[in-house]
């Protein structure tokens, strides 16, 4: 009898395949696993770092600063009007909240006005000084504005403590190729700004001022008036239950 030679089975040939297709599916699963935790948590740390703040990055900060106030001036001027008187007025304002230091007035030199702005350069003076500034602590001075049809203002300036941030208009990143899913750096800052220029007393920022005194009248009236006109529980079930139901 012819000697017959064994034939490998089927199920040896593909074992090989088949243990590395379970590797395969292991990995898979391993990867799979550990992409979804990592949807699942957070890193707080890391996450919490990141500056997404527009305060941060556009600070309101307390520092001293040129205050300035251009009074516009016609050739033919010869006295103050109203509008002028005003913008003096509250110059004279800002800076008695603000500084106690020296005030500028500059009048301009080699313009179409500058012979008016000389003449009103008095009247300036006199309402600076109606409005609290000492008359020693104005001090005259000239800065030239050449040009034809040039309406060169009188300046009014001082150095005093202001209330700023950083320049609005940056933008370092290109917000069209940016994916880090954040506000982009100009965000916020003129809030800021505007947040800053409306601020009455700088120093508010910085510390709080102390209370004021009360006020003792007004305290008693509001008490009296509290007292007469206000209902009380006791009150309200009262007059219910002297009403008739339905």
């Amino acid at each position: 009898m012819a000697h017959m030679r064994d034939e490998p089975m089927a199920h040896d040939t593909f074992a090989p395949n088949k243990r590395r297709l379970s590797r395969a599916l292991l990995t898979m699963s391993a990867i799979a696993v550990a992409v979804l935790s990592g949807c699942a948590s957070r890193d707080d740390l890391t996450t919490g770092g990141i500056p997404d703040d527009y305060r941060q990055r556009h600070p309101i900060v307390v520092a001293e600063a040129e205050q300035t106030v251009d009074i516009p001036v016609a050739s033919t001027d010869r006295r103050l009007n109203i509008a002028q008187r005003d913008m003096i007025r509250g110059f004279a304002q800002n800076y008695a909240s603000r500084a106690t230091g020296p005030v500028y007035l500059l009048t301009p030199e080699g313009s179409p006005n500058a012979v008016a702005a000389r003449q009103l350069r008095g009247q300036v003076r006199a309402e600076l000084s109606a409005r609290g500034i000492a008359s020693s602590k104005i001090v005259n001075s000239a800065y030239g504005a050449a040009g034809a049809g040039d309406a060169a203002p009188i300046r009014l300036s001082f150095v005093g403590t202001t209330a700023m941030t950083s320049q609005c208009g940056q933008w370092p990143r290109d917000m069209i190729n940016d994916f880090t899913n954040q506000n982009y750096y100009n965000f916020g800052c003129a809030t800021q700004n505007n947040l800053a220029a409306q601020v009455a007393n700088p120093e508010d920022l910085v510390a709080p001022r102390g209370m004021t005194p009360i006020d003792a009248a007004r305290r008693n009236a509001a008490i009296k008036e509290y007292r007469e006109r206000t209902t009380t529980i006791s009150d309200s079930s009262g007059s219910s239950s002297g009403s008739g139901s339905f």
